[in-house]
């Protein structure tokens, strides 16, 4: 009798499906999926219970090339042998925030590269930020945005681009660069950040 070799799969952690959700969400913004398309593929990356069900999701997409090449290999490689895998973008450290959010203090010298999608993180800069310094955080959104706590005297300059969505910066928020500059950029789509003056 011929011996059937079961072929173990390992679950998805939200690390994961989050890489997913980055390269759907760059595929929107190019174009290449409408916005019913990518509800339905956000949920099933969303719901996925195994890796193995993750690169089919994104193997007909151009960004899902280049998230294969350098992941979805080792995906489906360890849902075969085990193991973690490394969904960060190669050379960054990316931080993704879905339907949820926490407090971050951002350190003097560390800077922010985060996706927001149906949540959002409550990030204070102000150890970050002082005269002569610019800060650049790298904070796209979908259906979600950061609630972002400068200190008096910070210059916000808008580099994002909007779909639907956009920034708020308040008025007491927007110093004369005294204390320093931040820049935020990425593509905001049905989302966006709110920028308030840190309370002592």
């Amino acid at each position: 009798m011929a011996q059937q070799h079961h072929r173990r799969r390992f679950r998805a952690g939200d690390a994961d499906r989050d890489a997913i959700l980055q390269v759907l969400n760059e595929a929107h913004v190019a174009g290449r999926l409408g916005l019913a398309d990518l509800r339905s593929r956000q949920e099933s990356a969303l719901h996925a219970v195994y890796v193995d069900e993750l690169p089919p999701l994104v193997d007909d997409l151009p960004e899902g090339s280049a998230w294969a090449s350098d992941h979805g290999s080792h995906a489906l490689a360890a849902s075969r042998v085990g193991g973690s895998v490394d969904v960060s973008p190669a050379g960054q450290s990316w931080t993704y925030t879905v339907m949820t959010g926490r407090r971050i203090d951002v350190a003097p010298g560390e800077t922010v590269r985060n996706l927001a999608v149906l949540g959002g993180d409550s990030i204070h800069l102000g150890a970050a930020l002082g005269p002569g310094v610019t800060l650049i955080l790298e904070v796209p959104t979908f259906l979600g945005g950061h609630t972002l706590f400068v200190p008096a005297g910070v210059r916000v300059v808008e580099e994002t681009q909007g779909v639907l969505g956009g920034n708020t910066v308040r008025r007491k928020a927007q110093g004369d660069g005294s204390q320093g500059t931040l820049v935020l950029r990425g593509r905001q789509i049905m989302g966006g950040h709110t920028v308030r003056l840190e309370r002592p």
